[in-house]
């Protein structure tokens, strides 16, 4: 089959549906490996205690997942999406499989050896998300805005799905001997399953849905290069002659242009994940003191801010509540930090009702305005332009995200200091 598209979508194109519920499924993949390690923070809290993991492996999570995306986002251009993505999803299903193994093998026990095994496990969840995060944002881009946002959907049902799969296996285990660790492994066996289902999907069934095919065809016309193996898995051929030609007449703008051009959807990524980083998941977890929930509590606000935020990112599909206004995105993001003294002031003095009532506002802010933002900055390019965008936005997505865990530690400071 030769590559050739029309200027304007068709109407009957097949597969929006299944490539909606597809891009769910990978956006929870993309997610899950990391969100299990928030969940079990319970497990490793009691493990290592004295390490502070819930704050440690964050800190060590996210600089090799910026470090990554920064080297990838500037040779996007250059970059196999197809293989970059299937490389990130296979990361994350064997360093899933290793911490099982790893628990298994020192039989749960806590200790510096074990401890740093679990820091180099997250380190490659850091890369693998680089590969995967960037890679499908990019390759969504160019396709309809409601693909990315189910994608976006999927990354916050991984966490509502991590935090109901922990709740049960809690449940199921608390009176049983070793139960705590008997859910952990039961837990990370069933998200090891989840990320090799990813793998089969996006290699076999994602890139031959005829949706799919047609707006990756379209971007090859438009001198995109990071799709040909997809448009090769799917059955169309692209001539390197014609692909160069194409990629004459469709000059692109620059990484630099495309970063001047929407420096405020980067800024407004970049403070929507510093302020969430900040307060989740170190702060739940350790600042906010005893509670009628007990050892429960801390679950219960993980839960809360991850159900909210999954229900948050279907807000923006109503268009009248859509937040489509570029001051008004940057003057909301900023209005949020405010949510830094009600945090203080609730976990020094407040019920715990009114910290879950918070946890659950900061994930329904966070949820909403990163589907705004991801899904309106693209209008207007081109397909490797958009590609190129989306792989600039998740870079400062994850800076953010760096930036916020680094200041999560004054939290902690602060807790030391007689907070």
């Amino acid at each position: 089959m030769t590559l050739a598209v029309e200027t304007e979508t068709p109407l009957r194109l097949e597969g929006k549906y299944k490539a909606m519920a597809v891009c769910w499924v990978l956006g929870i993949g993309s997610l899950i490996s990391w969100n299990s390690m928030l969940t079990i923070g319970d497990y490793y809290n009691n493990l290592f205690k004295k390490y502070h993991p819930t704050r440690a492996l964050t800190l060590v999570y996210q600089p090799f997942a910026l470090g990554t995306m920064a080297i990838l986002a500037y040779n996007e251009s250059k970059i196999d999406t197809r293989k970059r993505n299937i490389t990130g999803y296979i990361i994350f299903f064997a360093s899933t499989l290793a911490l099982l193994l790893l628990d298994l093998a020192t039989s749960g026990e806590g200790g510096l050896g074990p401890f740093l095994g679990v820091c180099v496990f997250v380190a490659l969840f850091g890369v693998a998300d680089a590969h995967v995060q960037g890679g499908i944002v990019g390759d969504l881009s160019f396709m309809y805005p409601e693909f990315m946002q189910s994608f976006f959907a999927g990354l916050a049902a991984s966490g509502a799905l991590t935090s109901g799969l922990r709740l049960l296996t809690k449940a199921a285990f608390e009176k049983s001997h070793d139960g705590l660790r008997k859910g952990v492994m039961l837990f990370l066996a069933i998200c090891t399953s989840f990320e090799f289902v990813c793998i089969l999907l996006y290699a076999f069934f994602f890139p031959k849905l005829p949706i799919v095919k047609y707006f990756r065809s379209k971007a090859a016309s438009e001198g995109s290069k990071t799709v040909s193996a997809d448009l090769a898995a799917a059955g169309i051929q692209t001539k390197a002659a014609q692909a160069e030609d194409e990629a004459k007449q469709y000059e692109r703008l620059s990484n630099k242009q495309l970063f001047i051009q929407n420096f405020d959807y980067a800024l407004d990524l970049f403070l929507i994940y510093v302020l969430t980083l900040s307060i989740f998941p170190g702060f739940l977890y350790e600042n906010t003191g005893q509670h009628r929930l007990g050892e429960w509590y801390s679950l219960v606000l993980i839960a809360s801010y991850n159900v909210w935020d999954l229900i948050a990112r279907y807000i923006p599909l109503v268009k009248c509540v859509k937040l489509e206004s570029r001051k008004g995105l940057m003057i909301t993001i900023l209005c949020r930090f405010l949510l830094v003294p009600a945090f203080y002031f609730t976990a020094k003095y407040g019920d715990q009702g009114w910290m879950i009532f918070l946890t659950s506002f900061l994930g329904l802010t966070n949820g909403y305005l990163t589907v705004c933002v991801m899904t309106v900055a693209p209008k207007g390019y081109k397909g490797p332009e958009q590609n190129a965008l989306g792989n600039i936005l998740v870079l400062f997505l994850l800076g953010g995200l760096f930036a916020g865990v680094a200041l999560d530690w004054l939290w902690l400071i602060g807790k030391k200091d007689g907070f």
